[in-house]
């Protein structure tokens, strides 16, 4: 039986790969956030088969301590304050958790188990302004304090692999949704403000920039390309994508056609959604991991609007 630990576990990310990995036989080991309120409610139905423990990335000895005990055969670190917009509002705590915390992570790695392997979660926010498509080779150009920290951890990641000879992987992943996204995020808002219009709970939605542009995919399939990373012999980096881009407002146009609406009636526009520095285009590349990994993605853009939608019907 192999071991995984997983930082970040009760997140989107976290909680599909933690139950990727129980179904392929791993004992699985997590990571949690002391919080005043519960928040593992996407790992609830496989609390009891997970293997939990208080931790942060931004405590050096916590993490240390965490290896050490779970001395695992895959690392996955998944963990970091991953709200680009609130990147700007709280940058020293941003790179504390998002890039520092991946250096404590490596650094315990190399001490407790050198021969694990490493999936860093690196993002798509890297490449910034840099002109679409974007692959492996893309020059990063960050457009906030989150996309600079990724840029820091993922460089630190291969700095790891390439001085220590570890066998570390990072997957460069695009936008990926789920019916698990967190309410902050502009796709769970939309869809959320959707259904409780069409329920009558509310009277508009309220969103930021519409002319976004994204490539967005289905979670679950992109956390299959995280295991598929770490079964090769040779650690190398992926990005992970659709390659087809829709802006903030198709994925409205497609929330409320679902439901019989219209989102021009409802959508309003506040400049404090904006961010100081906004990207425009994200759009990417995943022809190395189609060729090396044998991965791409099924679920199209209006079937992923409508899983999240339906879902919430469900829900409400």
């Amino acid at each position: 039986m192999k071991t995984a630990l997983i930082t970040g576990v009760t997140g989107q990310d976290g909680s599909f790969l933690a139950e990727l990995l129980l179904e392929k036989g791993y004992e699985v080991w997590g990571s949690l956030r002391r919080s005043s309120s519960f928040n593992t409610g996407r790992i609830d139905h496989i609390f009891d088969k997970l293997n939990l423990r208080y931790a942060d990335l931004t405590d050096a000895a916590s993490i240390d301590n965490l290896v050490a005990e779970s001395k695992p055969d895959e690392i996955y670190n998944l963990g970091a304050q991953s709200h680009v917009k609130t990147s700007f509002d709280i940058p020293q705590y941003t790179a504390d958790a998002t890039a520092i915390g991946v250096l404590h992570m490596l650094t315990a790695m190399r001490t407790h188990c050198p021969q694990a392997r490493f999936y860093q979660a690196s993002s798509s926010e890297m490449f910034g302004s840099a002109l679409p498509p974007q692959n492996e080779l893309t020059t990063f150009h960050p457009r906030s304090p989150y996309g600079v920290a990724k840029v820091y951890a993922h460089n630190m990641a291969v700095n790891f692999r390439e001085s220590y000879g570890l066998h570390v992987n990072c997957g460069i992943l695009f936008n990926h949704e789920s019916e698990r996204r967190g309410e902050t995020f502009v796709t769970k808002k939309i869809v959320n403000g959707v259904v409780a219009i069409h329920r009558g709970l509310q009277g508009t939605l309220t969103l930021g920039n519409l002319d976004a542009k994204r490539d967005w995919g289905y979670a679950p399939e992109y956390v299959e390309g995280m295991y598929r990373m770490l079964q090769q012999v040779r650690p190398d980096d992926y990005v992970l994508a659709t390659g087809e881009t829709h802006t903030v407002r198709e994925f409205c146009e497609v929330a409320f056609n679902l439901l019989g609406m219209k989102y021009q009636d409802y959508v309003e526009i506040d400049p404090k959604y904006y961010r100081p520095a906004e990207v425009d285009v994200l759009q990417g590349d995943a022809s190395k991991a189609k060729s090396v990994l044998g991965w791409q993605p099924a679920t199209k853009f209006e079937d992923l609007v409508k899983i999240m939608v339906d879902e919430e019907m469900r829900n409400v």
